[in-house]
């Protein structure tokens, strides 16, 4: 099973909550409070985030965090990124080296293309795309082939 981990997911959680409201600065305390998130969590992910510059900090008793740019540039793929490192779903999907099957694997460009997939999957979906209200209809999503074997 793909799974992103709880930081990843925790992320994306302030991140939209956060989103909801990008007009005000938000502090890692309120944060916490609203999301049900630990504080010391909260202020480990908010440092990372800003380190990727998603979101910015303001020192000062009128300070706090908010996203360095609009819900609409921020994707699911850049919080994944901050957080876990270069999205890869197999060793051989980050670099040829870390596999010791490299030089007679036969299926690596079908990991490499599937990786694509996904990354181009993650990166279509954005902050104010998380931060919609679900409709009950599934939506039904379709990645072009020419776009991912490009």
């Amino acid at each position: 099973m793909l799974r992103i981990s709880k930081l990843t997911d925790y992320a994306i959680v302030i991140l939209s909550y956060m989103a909801r409201n990008n007009a005000v600065q938000h502090a890692a305390t309120e944060i916490s409070s609203v999301t049900g998130i630990k504080l010391p969590t909260v202020s480990k992910l908010l440092k990372t985030l800003s380190k990727a510059d998603i979101v910015r900090s303001m020192r000062g008793s009128k300070g706090g965090y908010f996203l360095a740019r609009e819900s609409e540039t921020i994707t699911v793929a850049n919080v994944i990124s901050a957080i876990e490192g270069p999205i890869a779903l197999t060793e051989c999907s980050l670099s040829v080296d870390h596999c010791e099957q490299s030089s007679s694997c036969e299926i690596r460009g079908n990991w490499l293309v599937i990786n694509r997939a996904v990354k181009t999957a993650l990166e279509s979906v954005t902050l104010a795309d998380m931060i919609k209200p679900v409709s009950g209809i599934p939506v039904e999503i379709r990645l072009p082939v020419e776009n991912i074997l490009a």
